[in-house]
């Protein structure tokens, strides 16, 4: 019988969606084609926001610039652990300015920042393990797998390489979650066949999401150790999440969807 698990305090840095829309192409997401109902995608930002904080987390808020539309997908703007900040250097030229606001940010908090050399996107392809004492990387589509080096270096952490396949599945928290200290989700077909054998031998016992799970962006999800908040179109893997002992908190987020992200990309987790 899985115990109660214990939900942890954290704190967020988040960025609303005043100026979010598609209007270039840099994922399998993204169509110019289709709006985006800017009034809809703040309000379930909001509420997004409102969830995290009703269970008891600290949220920062980011201003969004007009010019910089992706700019709630704070996840991608650095990556963080016990009070250090490793830099994001953004792959596409669309985004690259983003870089700077998150800067500024940790700057204005404090924190050591480490500007990188290599291209890499924050946590959209970072996962921190804290039980296990490591950092999961993911790399093929976005972030170059020199940078994991570099991460390692920045945070003295041990970084696993996990080589993403599918192009859908851009960023490795697309396709793979922490949902506690020592506990990942994942989709297998994300992933190549090597890095795959990794996952299964360090996570025996991972939650592992079906395909249509994943498409929902059910793993682009953020917990606390016990609650759960993850798309609300993922609901096989909900059931999932509840049978191993965790609380699944359905968040629709239909408008961000349309830019390639979900509860995850909206959120950076700061680490003191």
């Amino acid at each position: 019988m899985v115990g109660e698990r214990k939900p942890i305090c954290r704190t967020y840095l988040m960025c609303p969606p005043r100026f979010f829309r598609v209007e270039y192409v840099i994922n399998p997401w993204m169509d110019t084609t289709v709006p985006v109902d800017a009034d809809l995608a703040v309000k379930q930002w909001e509420r997004l926001r409102e969830i995290l904080i009703e269970l008891g987390h600290t949220v920062h808020v980011l201003d969004p610039d007009p010019g910089l539309p992706d700019m709630v997908f704070a996840a991608n703007g650095a990556f963080t652990v016990d009070g250090v900040a490793y830099g994001a250097r953004f792959r596409h030229p669309q985004r690259s300015a983003e870089a700077a606001a998150h800067r500024a940010f940790y700057a204005g908090q404090g924190w050591p920042h480490t500007e990188p050399v290599e291209i890499n996107e924050g946590e959209g392809d970072f996962a921190y393990l804290p039980g296990k004492g490591m950092v999961l990387a993911g790399y093929g589509f976005r972030t170059a797998p020199p940078a994991h080096a570099e991460a390692a270096e920045t945070l003295s952490r041990p970084v696993v390489s996990l080589r993403l396949t599918d192009p859908r599945f851009y960023h490795l928290d697309t396709a793979l979650a922490a949902i506690d200290d020592h506990t990942v989700a994942y989709y297998p077909g994300a992933f190549s066949a090597p890095s795959q054998r990794v996952l299964r031998q360090l996570f025996p016992d991972a939650v592992l999401a079906d395909e249509a799970d994943a498409l929902d962006f059910g793993l682009n999800l953020v917990s606390d150790g016990r609650h759960v908040l993850l798309n609300s179109d993922a609901t096989a893997l909900a059931t999932k999440l509840a049978a191993a002992g965790f609380t699944p908190i359905p968040v629709e987020l239909s408008e961000l969807k349309k830019g390639g992200g979900s509860v995850k990309c909206c959120i950076a987790e700061l680490r003191p």
